[in-house]
This record gives C-alpha cells, sequence and structure tokens, in this order.
C-alpha cells in the first residue's frame, strides 16, 4: 500500500511538474495584436494589446535603449499601457519588451520630436525680415504663429534642421513663438523683438536726437554690419583706456527693461564695461555689474536687465545723457569694435 502511495505522489508531481513546463512554455510566448496609436511624443500615453502580455518585466525603445516605465499589477494578459519616456529619441524605431523568460518581442513605432530650436540668425524683426531658426524636428512644421496670439509667422523653408520664417509686422514689443508639428505646440525659448516698437539709440544711423559721444576714432559704416545696411564702428587706440558711446539727448526711463545690442569683437576676447551719466561710480570705474565679455571676430547678441546695469541710477529714476562702452587698455594694438540695433526695450 505504501507503495502505490508513493507511486501516486510520483506520478502526482511528475504530472504537476509537466504542467507547470507546459505554462512556462506559454508564458514565454507573447504576441501583439496593436499598439495605439502608432506614433507619439514625449509622455503620449500607449496601449499595447496581444496576448501573454501579463509576464512582461521590461520596455525599451530601441534608440539609445531608452527605457519605459510602467507599473507591472497593472498588466493584462491582453493589454499593457505606458508613456512614451521624455527621453524617447525622435525617429522610427520598435519597442523591445521582454518577459520574464527572457522572450523579447519588437513594436514598430514612430516617436515624434517636438520642435526644438537652438540658435537663430538673428533676434530682432521687422515687418518682411527673413529669420533663419537652427534645430531639430522642424521637417513636419505646419504652423508658426506668435505666442497667444493667432497671428501666423508664414514659412518660406524647411529641412529636419532649419526654419525660414518671414515676419509680419506687429504691435508686439517681444514675443516668442508657438511652432506646431505633427508632436503638438513647442514654444521654445528664444524671444524675438519688434525693432520698431523699441526705443532706437542706433540701427541704421543714429535715434532721433542722439549723436556719437567718442573719444577715439568712431562712426558709422555700411561695409560691416549685423541687420539692416550700416553699423556703428567704435575703436580705442592701443593703451588709451578710453570710451565710445552716445549723447546728448536727456533720457528719462520710461519703463524700459532691457538694454539690447549686438556687437562685434575686435581681435582677441575683451571686456568691456557700460555706463551711463546716472550710473553709480562714473564713468572710469570698473565694477563688474558694468562688465560684458565680448568675443572676437563674431557678433555676439547681448540683451542685459537695466537694473543689473544701474543705467539710471541706484533708483532707476535719474535721467542721463551719455552712455557709452569703456575699455581697459587696449594694451597690444588698437582694437574696432561693430554695433547695431542698440535699443531698449519695454
Amino acid at each position: 500500500m505504501k507503495k502505490n502511495i508513493l507511486k501516486i505522489f510520483i506520478v502526482t508531481s511528475i504530472l504537476g511538474t509537466v504542467l507547470s513546463a507546459c505554462e512556462d512554455e506559454k508564458s514565454l510566448s507573447p504576441s501583439v495584436a496593436e499598439i495605439t496609436p502608432a506614433q507619439g511624443a514625449s509622455n503620449e500615453l500607449l496601449t499595447l494589446t496581444g496576448s501573454d502580455l501579463n509576464d512582461i518585466v521590461t520596455i525599451y525603445f530601441e534608440t539609445n535603449n531608452v527605457k519605459a516605465e510602467f507599473n507591472p499589477n497593472f498588466n493584462t494578459g491582453g493589454a499593457i499601457l505606458f508613456r512614451v519616456p521624455a527621453e524617447a529619441v525622435p525617429g522610427q524605431q520598435n519597442i523591445v519588451l521582454t518577459n520574464r523568460g527572457g522572450t523579447q518581442l519588437t513594436v514598430p513605432f514612430n516617436v515624434l520630436g517636438f520642435a526644438d530650436v537652438t540658435d537663430v540668425t538673428t533676434y530682432n524683426f521687422q515687418e518682411n525680415t527673413e529669420i533663419t531658426l537652427t534645430g531639430k524636428n522642424l521637417a513636419d512644421v505646419e504652423q508658426v504663429v506668435f505666442t497667444g496670439t493667432t497671428t501666423e509667422v508664414p514659412i518660406l523653408s524647411k529641412t529636419a534642421t532649419s526654419l525660414t520664417l518671414k515676419f509680419p509686422a506687429t504691435t508686439l514689443t517681444e514675443t516668442t513663438l508657438t511652432i506646431t508639428n505633427a508632436a503638438g505646440d513647442a514654444t521654445p525659448a528664444q524671444s524675438f523683438v519688434a525693432i520698431d516698437n523699441a526705443f532706437k539709440l542706433f540701427t541704421d544711423d543714429y535715434g532721433a536726437g542722439y549723436q556719437d559721444a567718442s573719444w577715439g576714432p568712431s562712426g558709422i559704416t555700411t561695409t560691416v554690419f549685423k541687420n539692416g545696411s550700416a553699423s556703428k564702428f567704435i575703436s580705442y587706440n592701443k593703451g588709451n583706456w578710453s570710451q565710445d558711446g552716445f549723447g546728448w539727448t536727456d533720457t528719462p526711463n520710461d519703463g524700459y527693461k532691457f538694454l539690447s545690442f549686438y556687437i562685434k569683437g575686435g581681435s582677441q576676447d575683451y571686456n568691456l564695461y557700460i555706463w551711463s551719466a546716472a550710473q553709480p561710480g562714473g564713468f572710469d570705474t570698473y565694477e563688474d555689474f558694468k562688465k560684458i565679455v565680448v568675443p572676437a571676430e563674431v557678433w555676439t547678441y547681448f540683451k542685459i536687465p537695466v537694473s543689473t546695469l544701474k543705467l539710471w541710477g541706484e533708483n532707476g529714476t535719474t535721467s542721463w545723457n551719455q552712455m557709452g562702452w569703456r575699455i581697459q587698455g587696449p594694451d597690444s594694438q588698437d582694437e574696432t569694435f561693430h554695433l547695431d540695433d542698440v535699443i531698449f526695450i519695454k
């Protein structure tokens, strides 16, 4: 009798093992019916349907092996919910799913990328100014508008990495762009200034009531410029410790927030110090709050809070009639810089 009981136990154990092995074998064979949607951008919720999906333990987006987080407790044999990771690389690729038994399956998916802008040809515009944006995910851009408005900015041309726009007239002082592509709406950080709505000290010529107020050689040139057709050149003689700039109209602070300008550097990187006649410390001091670093031989855009520079004094209310860019030296040789689009922005 004991032998019979032992035989029954052994047979039962074997059958249990066989059934368990069959179940494990079955669990190693997941299949996919559909993923919806078939494309999506960062944070898009995806639904994967199929069979035997409850044992899935990892999900990766193939390009750069980006992991998608999900809660296995919400899995069923027929469906898994997860989101496109923020780090997923845009483009056509596979989603790779792995279960506990190491079985993998792949699902084709198109990760959409929001428009991203890293550089622009200029930050200042007038009606019909053409500006090229450089970045990524730009080939499928459908629409560009001034952020918060319905004013469209016409698209002249586009590639995966560039977008050329023709800016319209506007009553706005400053605006960002909302760029729509297949991924949705994106608002890059770059801010553009409607220069005709700003207070101009110099664009292609001196602003009304302003003129040159420089110690060294300076003037207007039409051979070197960033925007328009001219710039103001300012020169510093070797060892002169001088300043060049603008005068003489009395200039109150009419709610200006920023001083903005383009400057093309000299033969090497230099520190320049921006000053005004109302600024504490006077024209011949070199405090850090006045300092900018100007890279050599390239146009660089500056947009500096007037409160940082204290152009209207400590309290921001003292008028001035001179403003300039001062240099220590130059020690090695004469140097020439170029200024363009010198404006105050409200």
